[in-house]
This record gives C-alpha cells, structure tokens and sequence, in this order.
C-alpha cells in the first residue's frame, strides 16, 4: 500500500512543534494555526535532516512528564540548537535547553501548578507588547538552578528566577509556563509574537489557501489518472469529494457503500443529498449483509476495525473493476486520527487505531490520498464552508469511520443495529427539537452488552442498556461532557424506553477525555 499525503505549497512554511509527552502538545498547535500559520507535531526524535530539508521557520520544543536530568529522558542532541532556525522551549523545553547548553537543572524546592504571576525584567521580542507584570500557567516540578553561558533570564516569578530566558546572541528563548492554555492570559499574544516577531511568518495560512494549493497538488499529483472516494456522506468524505470535484472533475467517482452500520435513513439521505446538490458521480452499493456475516461474532474492537477495513476496500476494488481504471482512492484522515494512531512518545501504547490509519490492509489496489491529513475537525469544516457545502452536512456531528459497530459494545447483528439505531435517531432528533444540537461537538447512543431488570406494564423484563454520549469540545483532541438539562434527559429516556422495543434501561455518561475517549471502542 503507498499512503502518500497531498501537501501544499503554503504548508511549507511550518512551525515544527517536537512532542516531549506533554498534555497540551495538541493544544500549542491549535493556537498557532489560529494565528494563520500552519504547525506540525513530530515525535521528539525526529531526523534533524528532515528539519534541514524544510522550509521550517521555527521549532516549539513541548512539555513533558519526565525530568531532564533522569537517565531514559525524552532528550535529543546539541546540534538542534545550531540549525539558525529561531526556538522556544515550553516547561520541559526550557529546561532541556538549558540542559544542552551547560546548565543546571534540578528538584524545585516549591513546586508551581496553576497560576503564578510572571514579572517581566528585561525587553525582548517574545514578551513585545505583554504587560510588565501578567498571570501565567505553570505545572512543574523541576527547575533552573544554574543559567548556561549564553543566556540571560527575561521573566520571572517568586518560584521560578529562570520562568522565561532567551540566548543573546541566538533566537532561542525558553519559558517555564504554558502560553498555549487560556489560563496564560497573554499566552497567544506570546505565541503571535514568537510567530511574526522572530520567526517572521507571513501568517498566510488559511482554509482559502489550503483549497487553492490543495486543489493544484492534486492536479499534479493525479494528472489524467482517475480518482475513487468513498463516500459516506459525513462532514469528511464529503469535503474530500467537494475538493477532489473541484480538482479534477469527471476524473473522480463517489461510491457510498451502505454497511449496514449507518445512523438510521442515512443511506436514503446521503444519496438524496449529493445526486442534489453537487455534480458528482455516485454510485449506491448496499452491502450490509457482507458486513453482517464478516462481524458475527466478532466482540474485540480492534478486529472490528481491523474486518470493516479491509472488507471496506475489498469492495472498493470490486466496484472499481465494474467501473473502470482507478490510480487513487481518496479518504477523509483527519489531524486527530494521525495523532492518536501514531505513538509520539516512543514506548507508549497506542490509544486505538482508526479506520481511516489503522483498518486498512498492508496491501491494496490503490494510491492513497488524504488531503485533510493535516487538519483539524473545525477546520475541516471552515474549509467545507469556504467550498459551499451546506450546514446540514458542515454541521453534523463527527460519526466513526467504523459505524456503529464500535457503538455496540460486543458483537454486531443486525437486530442489535436496529436497536441502537432506533434510539440513537431519537436522541439527535430530540437535540435538534429542543435547539441544543449545535452546542454538542458530538452526541451518539451506544448499545451496552449487558441486560438489565426492568418491569414494563406488569411484567418483569430483562432487556438492553442505551448509554447516552454528549460531549463539548474544540478539535476532539479534548472533551467534556455536556450537561444537558433533567427535563431533556427524561424525556429522551422516557421516549427510548417506550419506542424503541428490546430497551428498558437509559444512562448518561459524565465521563470527559481523558481519561475517557469520546467513543465507547
């Protein structure tokens, strides 16, 4: 299989953030991408010959759980240092910073977590137009005890004298604090700063520039070759196939294969939608019953993945035999889907595999294209916006390449479907009666593999559990659960109980991630 990814001209320009395992790495390059340049989160070990051969106009060095000074530290070597490429060090990256160049780190006699107030001693251009004295997010347990040769210190705090430094002759700063997180109340002016003040950004990125180079890269890249893309008819595959149509036209064919794993009516929808809206090639196939017997008694999450993946592209290449000659297949990866796939801490586990990285087979017919590779789910959506395709399908909530085989937890029939389809449709149905759907970033039900007591009339009734899942969040790199109204539960729970036949028990969870995912599976 050859996964290449469709990469823009304006991406070039990059600021490269190395992950050391800090909590908030996602977060530092939601906020530069806010500011209209474009990050990238590597592994902390990442080839520094790869850095050279870049258009890299700075390197953010994250945070990190781990100490220094330790011997199986997350470290990497001096020569980072010597690139000419400007540096800013967070938490953990100051201090290995300073670690590099000579300096002392150790235990802190008074550990900082939560706010501090920073006290700017010195003029610089990373604290540009910041107020002498600001608040600042700290969380660490070690610190600076000895500046290396060099350095001067720019900002401190009572339990930090090194809180922020920067090199004297060099555009290396470091700081000990998190400008990333809202708490940091000057945090993204800091950011900016770092961005057009020293690393001299043009600040051009944009969902308009990422479709006008994406739509040249594909162009390039496919020339007179025929594209396939798989169309489901969420917010993803459809800005995939918007762009692609854009691109290259009657060079591209939708197919939407119906699973049978689809939300209710949604087969229906989709083609509806699209033969409607856009002039694009589509072509139906319902293959539910293939899914059905591929999953029969199928429990473990991973093999689901693993099965509804490589089925997934077997059709695929079934259809686009009947169909003709096709070089590509286009998906819908997203930024998110890279990150949790992919482990950027070395020895640490993988939280689960995605349909879209980790389901598909070692080998298959096609070249595979993600040109939202590199995005975020509200960017994606922004660019959806910027392409003309209606809120309807911009504003859906995310859904699992994977369906509702990972919302029902166990084995996979289609009378369990039919249950977990029924309810979830009155769940969303009843977001939207009572104008909350777009406060929830993502709102499902999840069918649970056990039975519970109930009695229904005067009967004693041993039936199914609905699990209710609302959550806010920003990117799904983070989430909490949405506190939605008693009145509102109710009446959802009352509903699904008396509607939806085989159900007895409805539940709610308040769980947010972390330590939770957004989906069960």
């Amino acid at each position: 299989m050859e996964s290449k990814t469709v990469t823009n001209d304006l991406l070039h320009e990059t600021i490269l953030i190395l992950d050391f395992g800090s909590q908030y790495t996602q977060l530092i390059a939601r906020r530069i991408r806010e500011l209209n340049v474009f990050s990238e989160i590597q592994p902390f070990n990442y080839n520094l010959n790869l850095i050279r051969d870049r258009n890299i106009k700075g390197i953010i060095l994250s945070g990190g759980p781990s100490s220094v000074y330790e011997k199986d530290a997350p470290r990497i070597g001096k020569e980072i240092l010597d690139l000419g490429i400007p540096i800013l060090g967070i938490c953990y990256g100051l201090q290995l910073i300073s670690y590099l160049s000579g300096g002392k780190i150790a235990p802190a006699e008074h550990k900082e977590y939560g706010l501090a107030n920073l006290a700017i001693i010195k003029d610089s251009k990373l604290f540009k137009n910041i107020s002498v004295t600001t608040n600042v997010w700290m969380s660490h347990g070690d610190k600076v005890t000895k500046l290396p040769v060099g350095f001067k210190t720019i900002a401190q705090t009572i339990n930090s004298p090194y809180a922020a430094i920067l090199h004297e002759q060099l555009d290396i700063y470091g700081i000990q604090f998190h400008p990333e997180v809202v708490h940091t109340v000057e945090g993204k002016k800091l950011l900016s700063n770092f961005l057009f003040e020293i690393c001299k950004c043009s600040g051009k990125w944009s969902p308009q520039s990422f479709i006008e180079e994406s739509i040249k890269s594909i162009r390039q890249r496919v020339g007179d070759r025929h594209v396939l893309c798989a169309m489901s008819g969420g917010v993803d595959s459809s800005v995939v196939a918007v762009l692609f149509s854009k691109a290259i036209g009657k060079q591209l064919h939708c197919v939407f294969i119906d699973t049978g794993l689809l939300r209710k009516n949604e087969a229906d929808d989709v083609e509806q939608i699209f033969r409607k809206n856009f002039a694009i090639d589509l072509t139906c196939i319902n293959s539910s019953k293939l899914f059905y017997s591929k999953l029969a008694g199928i429990q473990d999450p991973e093999e689901k993945r693993k099965i509804i993946g490589n089925e997934f592209i077997r059709v695929f290449e079934t259809e686009a035999k009947k169909l003709g000659n096709f070089s590509f297949l286009a998906q819908g990866t997203l930024y998110p889907d890279v990150i949790e796939s992919v482990s950027f801490k070395g020895p640490s586990a993988t939280i689960k595999s995605h349909h879209n990285v980790g389901g598909l087979p070692e080998h298959f017919d096609f070249e595979l294209i993600e040109p939202l590779r590199e995005l975020f789910k509200d960017e994606v959506r922004n660019v959806g916006r910027e392409l003309g395709i209606p809120e309807k399908i911009i504003g859906r909530h995310p859904f699992p390449g994977p369906g509702l085989a990972v919302r029902i937890l166990g084995s996979v029939s289609k009378e369990r479907v039919d249950i977990l389809q029924k309810a979830d449709a009155i769940f969303i149905e009843e977001l939207h009666l009572n104008n909350i759907y777009d406060e929830i970033w993502q709102a499902f039900a999840v069918l649970l593999p056990v039975q519970s007591v109930g009695v229904m009339g005067d009967q004693r009734t041993y039936e199914n559990v609905i699990a209710l899942r609302a959550v806010t969040s920003t990117d799904g790199m983070t989430a909490d659960w949405y506190k939605m109204s008693y009145d509102i539960l109710g009446k959802i729970s009352n509903r699904i109980i008396n509607e939806v036949s085989g159900v007895n028990r409805v539940v709610y969870d308040i769980s947010s991630k972390p330590p939770a995912t957004i989906e069960w599976e």
